[in-house]
């Protein structure tokens, strides 16, 4: 066992001394780099963390935390990262990244901490993919606790709608096999409930028979974007259920970091994902191609293990804010709106670097056969914002950015979010629009059955009914 407690100092973490990883305190070497995920926003200064290596380790870590009434929070990379925690215990699985490929099954064993990277590289070797989303250096789990929104997903779906079953430690220390007859509730509950009843250790999940896709962005200066939303909006009434694409508003920074010629300047982009004949997707992006002049375009056959190159998001922690509204319907008034708030004419200054409208429907909208918690079945588009926060007056300008936006674009909205792009969670009735009142309540008593003391009460969670 790593350790750097002293147990004589602190007899309530003789408890703890099954853990074979770090269990470290606020004043222990490596403690920072063990809090530290991939938002920076969010700064983590729990009164104990665990890095866990094993299921068993956090069997035992859920164990001292009921016993101890601790509160629970769990980081895999970080990247969903938008609640601090500034008490009890934080469990990093980043050490938990194994993956197994069942080729003949089709199906992937994941384990707590890996990331969708690591899937992509264990399952090209058998010619297989996974839903994963637009950064595969984010953890599968959280992402599909959330539902997961995939690149792919107007072709395939969910990212949940692919899993099988999961392993979870729930707040009693119990460790649980989970699927869809054996604890069919949490089963439910755990896929677009996000992290609120048990610590997940690993799932399996299908994958998908896919080696090579058309993908890549088209880009146009941002002086040019109101054409070329208005023609990507058109256009997305009539591509088939195989293009799945996104418009972005990107303002990006002078940083090194970001390659040239993008760094320092305002684009307007289409991003596309294809999975058919790639002569057809070249065909069916000719209006795109019309709509506005292209600056560069990169859309081009590729391996599916280099699909990050599509809507090429940063690969190095950041303080980011992020949030996002589901549409009901892009209509020209709700592009109007879009362009007024955002487009050519906002302020130089600006805060938001991206604004990003994705294409929903096709199998994102057919019912589940499997009843699950998401409640974005419904929604035409997804609109999300995403900000850099180096300082306090930075954050202040990113929120009032963020509200004035979100609120212009509320009567276009179901009035509701993804709860993984949702962003720091506010009071209840913000928390509560990433579901519908029925998903909601019935969320309230899968907490009040499974976790009672509300131990997970961290990030995007909900209250026991």
């Amino acid at each position: 066992m790593t350790t750097a407690h002293h147990p004589h100092d602190t007899p309530d973490l003789f408890a703890l001394s099954d853990i074979q990883g770090p269990v470290l305190r606020p004043t222990d070497d490596g403690y920072a780099d063990e809090v530290t995920g991939f938002n920076l926003a969010a700064r983590h200064i729990p009164d104990l963390v665990i890095g866990a290596t094993n299921a068993g380790d956090i069997v035992a870590a859920m164990r001292w935390a009921a016993a101890t009434d601790t509160p629970v929070a769990v980081q895999g990379t970080g990247h969903g990262a938008n609640f601090p925690i500034d008490s009890g215990l934080l469990i990093n699985t980043a050490r938990m990244t194994d993956v197994q490929i069942n080729p003949t099954e089709r199906t992937a064993t994941i384990a707590a901490g890996a990331k969708w990277r690591h899937v992509l590289e264990a399952g090209a070797l058998h010619g297989l993919a996974a839903l994963n989303g637009s950064s595969t250096d984010a953890g599968v789990i959280g992402y599909t606790l959330g539902g997961g929104l995939p690149v792919l997903g107007r072709t395939y779906g969910y990212a949940s709608d692919l899993v099988r079953s999961f392993q979870v430690v729930t707040p009693d220390g119990v460790l649980r096999e989970v699927d869809a007859v054996r604890e069919p509730e949490l089963f439910w509950a755990l896929r677009g409930g996000k992290g609120n009843v048990g610590v997940v250790t690993s799932l399996v999940t299908e994958l998908i028979p896919l080696s090579r896709i058309l993908g890549g962005g088209i880009y146009c200066a941002g002086e040019h974007a109101e054409p070329l939303l208005r023609a990507w909006a058109d256009w997305t009434t009539t591509v088939p259920t195989q293009m799945c694409s996104a418009f972005t508003l990107l303002r990006l920074p002078p940083l090194p970091t970001i390659p040239e010629p993008l760094r320092g300047r305002f684009w307007a982009r289409v991003a596309i994902a294809w999975t058919g004949d790639p002569d057809d997707g070249r065909r069916l992006l000719d209006p795109i191609r019309a709509a506005a002049p292209v600056v560069f375009d990169t859309v081009d056959e590729m391996d599916y293990t280099a699909v990050d190159s599509i809507f090429a998001e940063p690969q190095d922690p950041l303080p980011a804010r992020e949030s996002c509204a589901l549409l009901a319907d892009l209509t020209p008034e709700a592009v109007d709106t879009l362009l007024a708030q955002s487009g050519p004419e906002a302020a130089p200054d600006y805060p938001l670097l991206i604004v990003e409208l994705r294409h929903m429907g096709g199998a994102l909208a057919r019912p589940t056969t499997q009843e699950d918690a998401i409640c974005a079945r419904d929604a035409s588009h997804l609109l999300e914002t995403v900000a850099v926060v180096p300082s306090q007056e930075a954050a202040e300008a990113v929120e009032t950015a963020t509200t004035a936006l979100n609120t212009a674009m509320a009567p276009y909205g179901t009035g509701r979010s993804m709860v993984n792009i949702h962003g720091c969670p506010g009071n209840e009735s913000d928390r509560a629009r990433a579901w519908t009142p029925e998903v909601y309540d019935r969320l309230r008593q899968d907490k009040a059955t499974y976790d009672p003391k509300n131990l997970l009460r961290y990030g995007h969670t909900v209250t026991p009914a």
